[in-house]
């Protein structure tokens, strides 16, 4: 099992631990890093269980992109650009790192390099710079190797046409899309599908998105169908579903979380999106993977805690927990507001009736899912003393939803997350805990850890320590506190009237 010094040297482009990896076929390393093959033209993930090549014949690349920038073609046996991103994205939450999630999400299709720059903060030409020396590519190329991965998923899972997946995956043409998969894939749209026909769009994609195992379904789903605010949420055994608010159009998802699959295997998670446009596929598939931080190292975080006394026991008794997401980080900080000392029953009752009276209708009603969550502008415009709680926690709500509107505040991913923290603890009634909670859920902090929150002391208590020593004993787990914080709270949820977290 590779250490954690090794991972990070083979994302550094290490030769030898990356061949190493190789070697072993590590799925650890799928989508941290690619080999090339000179001799075969073809790229690989790590795992690919092809013979494996002389180390000679091999290069390694950061990023897909990286390889077919490269002049090589995707192993269509291994199908390396469909596994999950690389974890050090969210962890490190560099500028390349912030700016691939808002690649994925599909901001220089809508926006172009432009946009992108002005997201993450840099001048186009910088952020250039940026990504082709960490990630190999340029923010096109990168943003090419996207659309070709959901044209690929889309031709070889849905019955959609051709002209509807060139459509969906961002494509400006037909010719665009046939040239692209041509090139990357070393087959045409046709090829790749067999000889299954296709059927016109009917607005409803069914996808299988792949997460890294151990994967800890069970616990997702329980913490997500918790908090679910009816008309905006649902869940059943086995299976959680939302309305989406997306680029293009709204929309919804149902998801299919398997339980706790065999070590070593991947897993994956049935996605079917029901979607008023298509064009919207590739934003929503990302938004769902942040929902159930598909792109995690379980690994990787559970190695870190194997000799902790507090934590390890818990890893052992929950491999592969996740820290659940979202799809909407406005949703994320209107909904932390609301929680702010109250119990989770308490919080989903007040962000249920804001969405009955201010969410907006969705097209086509499914699973008991009826509205959109209310967006920061229509939230931003209501007076204080109208809102369902105290006069003071009204007024932080709306000063926050102001923000949030005015892009003052973003919550997508791209500015730094500590400049993001400062703008939250500037305005009035937004403390560290709600600022934490929000970097937790809506940016995917790593590193996060509330040591006031009443479910971590309880859990505390629980486990015989001081709830006092709360931010002591998190200094060890560092990196990965915002797990530490998951763990503690699943082992909360055994103690009685759990609190919002």
């Amino acid at each position: 099992m590779p250490s954690t010094l090794e991972t990070r040297m083979a994302t550094q482009m290490d030769g030898e631990s990356c061949y190493r990896a190789v070697k072993s076929r590590d799925r650890r390393f799928d989508g941290v890093f690619y080999t090339a093959v000179r001799t075969t033209g073809i790229y690989c993930r790590p795992s690919c269980p092809a013979r494996t090549p002389a180390f000679h014949n091999v290069t390694f690349h950061p990023s897909a992109a990286s390889a077919q920038a490269a002049g090589y073609r995707a192993c269509k046996r291994c199908l390396p650009d469909a596994t999950p991103g690389s974890p050090d994205w969210d962890v490190a939450a560099t500028a390349a790192g912030r700016a691939m999630r808002l690649i994925a999400d599909g901001v220089v299709d809508r926006e172009g390099v432009e946009g992108l720059a002005d997201r993450v903060g840099y001048t186009s030409r910088h952020l250039g710079r940026i990504l082709t020396a960490e990630l190999g590519a340029g923010p096109l190329a990168l943003a090419r190797a996207r659309r070709a991965q959901t044209a690929r998923i889309l031709i070889e899972t849905t019955d959609l046409t051709y002209a509807d997946v060139a459509f969906a995956a961002g494509f400006s043409s037909v010719r665009q899309f046939n040239d692209t998969v041509r090139e990357v894939y070393a087959s045409s749209p046709t090829q790749l599908r067999g000889h299954r026909g296709g059927q016109p769009a009917t607005g409803t994609v069914v996808m299988r998105l792949a997460v890294r195992t151990p994967y800890a379904g069970r616990q997702l789903l329980d913490f997500l169908a918790l908090r679910a605010v009816p008309g905006v949420e649902a869940a059943g055994e086995g299976w959680y579903a939302r309305t989406l608010a997306l680029p293009h159009g709204t929309g919804t998802v149902r998801l299919e979380i398997p339980d706790e699959p065999a070590p070593q295997q991947t897993a994956f998670v049935t996605a079917s999106f029901a979607l008023e446009d298509l064009r919207d596929i590739g934003a929503a598939t990302e938004r769902v993977r942040r929902l159930l931080d598909a792109d995690c190292d379980p690994v990787a975080v559970g190695d870190a805690f194997a000799g902790d006394p507090l934590i390890g026991p818990l890893v052992r008794r929950w491999p592969g927990l996740r820290m659940p997401g979202h799809v909407d980080g406005h949703e994320v900080a209107v909904r932390a507001v609301l929680g702010q000392q109250v119990s989770v029953a308490g919080a989903r009752t007040v962000a249920a009736r804001l969405a009955a009276l201010h969410g907006r209708p969705i097209a086509r009603p499914v699973d008991g899912l009826t509205h959109l969550f209310p967006d920061a502008a229509t939230l931003a415009a209501l007076d204080p003393e109208d809102l369902p709680m105290p006069r003071a926690r009204g007024r932080a709500l709306i000063a926050l939803c102001a923000a949030l509107a005015s892009g003052e505040i973003a919550l997508d991913r791209g500015p730094d997350r500590d400049d993001v923290r400062r703008a939250l603890l500037a305005l009035p009634g937004i403390g560290p805990w709600t600022a934490d909670y929000i970097a937790l859920r809506a940016l995917g902090h790593p590193d996060v850890f509330l040591p006031t929150d009443i479910g971590i002391r309880d859990a505390l208590v629980g486990l015989g320590r001081d709830p006092a020593d709360a931010a002591q004993l998190a200094e060890a787990w560092s990196p990965w506190r915002s797990y530490a914080q998951l763990y503690l709270w699943n082992s909360s949820t055994l103690q009685p009237n759990p609190k919002e977290h």
